[in-house]
């Protein structure tokens, strides 16, 4: 094969006109095959029912202090999740608060607070007159969905293969007070999978913003989500490096069980400086007298410790990784040396990105569709859903089984192809 670019319109057009023939033949097997969000398949899901059985009526549902959690109390959660989820995410328990079952729940939260009450003593959001925030892109879609919702002008940072463009974010949250905070998948970043590098981290804790209430909205989603044993990305610490930088109010940092144990029945946390959760606390103690503590000692017992978690995960990557393997093997043997477009190969998280040639993304996600494969909408990964360049396309591989991956990703191959070729002529007709 021979890039697309180099051959002559006459080839470009017999090309066309296999390929068209090979995607009416998809479109006739009226398949419905959903690649859009990163949910846990159901071989997944069962990696977690024996959690169903670790709590039984005739048990003592009490901690280890005797807290009986059955019952109203233990605002900030039980000791052994904190304890659990601290070794989960490299904090110290007496750091972190336990919350229901969302993390994106924590960080709606947080906003709607910083709007109402501001952050430990600021002045309201709700009563200034712009408030915005740092969106590196392509970045986590329900991120961007919760800062348009409350009005929050948000600018688009680009992604580096070291994480966002520090240059930009220190230049930005130094010179205007309206900047109030960043969202961030700091590993195995959603949609990329790409890792911030220890020196983008300590850049972020060495941040001096202009905004006293500037927040770092650290979302760890994917901190045990590894594909492999041994080739594994390592992030270091924020909250550490926070601390040593002399802005230990800099970040919060939020977790969940969501994809470890069950997406709709699992644990959810934040880690922060004691001012931070202080500030935390005056809100939690109004809206909640506690979270859901049988949940949380269902999750202690089940996994026993962060050796537990990690058991668990690599069962979670055995049936991951043959997915991720298969699709990146796919466009390296099918689309690479055509050079119409470019994608990064995680070691880890839910997602692939596939960035097309300029102007392609909504036409290959739409072709994609009218063949029975559904995409993440095209845009999806920016703000207001607008890719200025539209090219990125986001890819969830972990729902459908490999058998409908592969077919879904053999239709997507071709789709690229199709708009790719038709994208080139076009160009030249116009040039």
């Amino acid at each position: 094969m021979q890039p697309y670019q180099e051959m002559t319109g006459e080839e470009l057009l017999r090309e066309k006109k296999v390929l068209e023939a090979e995607y009416r033949r998809y479109q006739q097997r009226g398949l419905q095959l959903d690649m859009s969000r990163g949910k846990p398949s159901q071989e997944q899901l069962d990696l977690s029912m024996g959690m169903m059985d670790v709590l039984t009526s005739d048990m003592d549902l009490a901690c280890d202090d005797g807290t009986d959690c059955r019952n109203y109390g233990v605002l900030d959660g039980i000791e052994e999740a904190k304890v659990l989820l601290g070794d989960m995410i490299e904090c110290n328990p007496d750091n972190i608060l336990i919350y229901g079952n969302s993390s994106l729940n924590i960080m709606y939260d947080t906003i709607s607070h910083s709007m109402t009450h501001g952050v430990m003593g600021n002045t309201p959001w709700c009563r200034l007159d712009r408030v915005k925030f740092l969106c590196p892109v392509p970045g986590y879609d329900r991120h961007f969905a919760i800062t348009e919702y409350f009005g929050i002008e948000m600018i688009n940072v680009p992604m580096l293969p070291t994480g966002p463009d520090m240059d930009m974010v220190e230049e930005l949250v130094a010179g205007d007070e309206a900047i109030k905070g960043i969202w961030c998948v700091p590993k195995y970043s959603n949609p990329q999978g790409i890792t911030y590098s220890d020196g983008t981290v300590r850049r972020f804790a060495r941040l001096r913003p202009a905004a006293k209430d500037f927040r770092i909205y650290w979302d760890n989603a994917y901190s045990v989500h590894h594909l492999y044993d041994i080739d594994q990305d390592h992030l270091i610490e924020i909250l550490k490096e926070c601390k040593r930088a002399g802005n230990p109010d800099l970040a919060y940092k939020f977790c969940s069980t969501s994809k470890i144990s069950f997406p709709g029945s699992g644990v959810a946390a934040v880690a922060a400086s004691p001012n931070n959760l202080e500030d935390f606390r005056r809100a939690m103690k109004i809206q909640t007298i506690g979270h859901d503590k049988v949940n949380q000692l269902r999750h202690v017992r089940f996994f026993g410790d962060i050796h537990g978690i990690t058991e668990h995960m690599r069962k979670h990557a055995d049936s991951l990784r043959p997915k991720f393997e298969m699709i990146t093997d796919t466009f390296e043997r099918e689309l690479k040396e055509l050079a119409v477009g470019s994608w990064y190969t995680p070691k880890g998280g839910y997602f692939i990105t596939y960035e097309t040639l300029p102007g392609c993304a909504k036409a290959v996600v739409n072709k994609a569709r009218k063949a029975g494969v559904v995409l993440t909408p095209a845009g999806a990964p920016f703000p207001y859903g607008k890719d200025p360049q539209d090219s990125v396309i986001r890819i969830a591989p972990s729902y459908p089984g490999l058998e409908d991956l592969t077919l879904a990703t053999q239709i997507f191959v071709v789709c690229v192809k199709l708009v790719s070729i038709e994208k080139i002529l076009e160009s030249r007709q116009n040039s």
